[in-house]
């Protein structure tokens, strides 16, 4: 029977559970357009970041 030679560290330990408690990146909503868009990044719909407009979109 395998018996580890040195105790498990708490750190090892609760990175190896972080790993299932991870559920991706959340989905926002653009405040402007209502679209999707992922936090702190420039809506790709419209175009608009932290309500300026930063891109234009054809």
């Amino acid at each position: 029977m395998a018996v580890p030679k040195r105790k498990t560290s708490k750190m090892k330990k609760r990175m190896r559970k972080a790993a299932n408690r991870y559920k991706g990146v959340q989905a926002t909503y653009c405040p402007a357009c209502n679209a999707p868009a992922v936090p702190h990044r420039v809506c790709k719909a419209c175009g608009t970041y932290k309500g300026k407009q930063v891109v234009n979109v054809d």
